[in-house]
């Protein structure tokens, strides 16, 4: 009875009161986690529909920055660990990461567990994102692919010699390729992880570079 009670009185509370019980402490995690969206996908999608930003005519954006997550080792996650200030110019991320939206979800969901200043945690993020080299077909393919996520990983791990299996996860959603996740250690080397299972449908489609 007294659990039901606890149960009922949890779903009553507000999001921010949830959030505050999931939050971490800044800076006390264990690996990172560099998620690459694939913006062909997104942008084909309702919810792509009204992001000028990224999906606007001539706006040829192929993978692009998702975020740069703190883990733990158990597969976990903290999230929303203060209300320190985002970046000061966030523009200056829209060339990777072309969402202004984005950039300050990523800021308050992620960026706050590091232990770092926006400034310093955006900086990370890109060098994370630019350590990661893309292979050269899913640069900017002008016809749709239809490839196997294990296919996928592979040409990942071939281009990134640091890149294992296990330090790799391909995402999809709706039989299109969405994501290509990697884990890194704080120096942004490579590591297995947990918790990261890859899209289980045989094959995958990539909408063009347009």
């Amino acid at each position: 009875m007294r659990l039901s009670i606890f149960l009922a009185a949890a779903l009553l509370l507000p999001a921010s009161a949830q959030n505050r019980e999931r939050r971490g402490e800044p800076g006390r995690f264990d690996s990172y986690l560099l998620s690459l969206s694939w913006s062909p996908a997104y942008c084909a999608t309702q919810g792509g529909a009204w992001n000028d930003a990224q999906c606007a005519p001539g706006r040829r954006f192929a993978f692009v920055l998702h975020g740069l997550w703190p883990q733990y080792d158990n597969g976990r996650w903290p999230q929303f660990c203060s209300e320190e200030p985002g970046l000061r110019n966030a523009q200056s991320m829209l060339d990777i990461m072309p969402s202004l939206s984005l950039i300050r979800h990523e800021w308050q969901k992620h960026g706050t567990c590091t232990g770092l200043g926006a400034e310093a945690y955006f900086a990370l993020a890109r060098k994370a994102f630019e350590s990661i080299r893309i292979p050269a077909r899913f640069q900017a393919p002008k016809e749709y692919l239809v490839v196997s996520p294990a296919e996928v990983a592979r040409e990942f791990q071939a281009a990134n010699p640091g890149v294992t299996a296990e330090s790799l996860s391909v995402q999809c959603s709706s039989n299109s390729l969405s994501e290509v996740r990697i884990c890194l250690d704080q120096n942004l080397r490579p590591v297995a992880c947990e918790g990261q299972r890859s899209c289980r449908a045989p094959e995958v489609r990539m909408p063009p570079v347009r």
